[in-house]
């Protein structure tokens, strides 16, 4: 079961990679011979100040951003939830065993970080790859429950800024596969778990059910017992969701008074000095640390950070564009999303 669901997720993104991305890549050549194509994609892809004039049919407010971090939030926060309570009386970390499960790795020839080789798992090295799925899952938590709390008090979407159906169904996809992939190889044990706390609760009641003992400190230390990929990736996830935080903070600002709505204005500030998305750059950059954290040998993964990177590389290219022929005063030394070089 853990394979059909790890393939499964794989399959998903491959799908997504080849409906949306391949079609990206295809519209990204500079070649006049492809202008209707690119604009047949843009009309799918675009949104916002982007989207094409002629693409108001099958679109949705903007705003409508909100119900992706809505399900992301539940989703993650129930994987979470159900993780954490299987690494805590499943999988218990102590130092000592995680140390012992280090120096026998070491003796066996290294740890094989970032590579797709499967050596077989020892107990000990399974558990703590379900705390790094905690660790992993945490992290997104924070980032979907920010991006949530934005959508409702820093977004100021314009009433004419519009969607296409189609990318806001990817959205939903995107919110509930990502969470997912990020603890795919143990989910199917923690369904196990979990269900069968539920069946025992059914069928003996509240009062024949052991209720789960808390306690914080064994229900955190384990994290502080992961190795040092998974905090360089935290930190690297971290800045990337401070600098996200401040240029979200800066656009919400641009639109501080309803006479603006319908105004658009030059952000400065932060990143928005080098580059003219940089909170999709800061979205990259804290889902590079994702990636970081996961260790790096997760094909899921791979595919996870690859969609936001060219997905968000594309739009970036579209609203660099938009910004050059929109204002004849852009500052020239921005570039698109990845400062000196596009």
């Amino acid at each position: 079961m853990e394979l059909e669901i790890v393939w499964l997720v794989r399959a998903a993104w491959i799908t997504v990679w080849i409906v949306s991305i391949l079609p990206l890549v295809i519209a990204s050549i500079p070649s006049s011979k492809l202008n209707s194509f690119r604009e047949l994609v843009l009309s799918f892809a675009g949104r916002g100040k982007i989207l094409h004039p002629s693409s108001q049919k099958f679109t949705i407010p903007q705003k409508c951003f909100a119900h992706f971090y809505v399900i992301g939030v539940v989703w993650t926060t129930l994987l979470l939830a159900a993780t954490w309570v299987y690494a805590c009386k499943m999988a218990p970390l102590s130092y000592e065993e995680f140390q012992l499960s280090d120096i026998a790795s070491r003796l066996a020839g290294g740890s094989h970080v970032f590579s797709f080789h499967k050596s077989h798992m020892t107990p000990v090295e399974h558990r703590f790859k379900v705390w790094r799925a905690v660790f992993l899952l945490l992290l997104m938590e924070i980032h979907v429950l920010r991006r949530l709390i934005e959508s409702f008090y820093v977004f100021k979407y314009s009433p004419s800024a519009r969607m296409h159906i189609l990318g806001y169904f990817a959205g939903l996809f995107f919110y509930v596969t990502a969470p997912l992939s990020l603890c795919s190889n143990i989910a199917p044990e923690v369904a196990r778990f979990a269900g069968n706390q539920v069946a025992e609760f059914i069928a003996y009641g509240k009062s024949h059910t052991s209720a789960p003992e808390f306690n914080l400190l064994l229900s955190i230390s384990p994290l502080m017992k992961l190795g040092s990929l998974q905090w360089i990736g935290g930190a690297i996830f971290l800045w990337g969701w401070i600098h996200q935080r401040r240029c979200h903070a800066i656009l919400g600002s641009l639109r501080e008074n309803p006479s603006q709505a319908k105004e658009y204005i030059i952000p400065y500030g932060d990143w928005f000095g080098v580059v003219s998305c940089p909170h999709f750059l800061a979205e990259i950059v804290l889902y590079a640390g994702l990636l970081i954290a996961s260790g790096g040998t997760d094909i899921t993964i791979w595919l996870l950070f690859g969609f936001v990177a060219a997905n968000l590389t594309y739009a970036a290219g579209e609203t660099h564009r938009w910004y050059l022929r929109k204002f004849e005063n852009y500052p020239v030394n921005r570039h698109a999303i990845f400062p000196y070089v596009y």
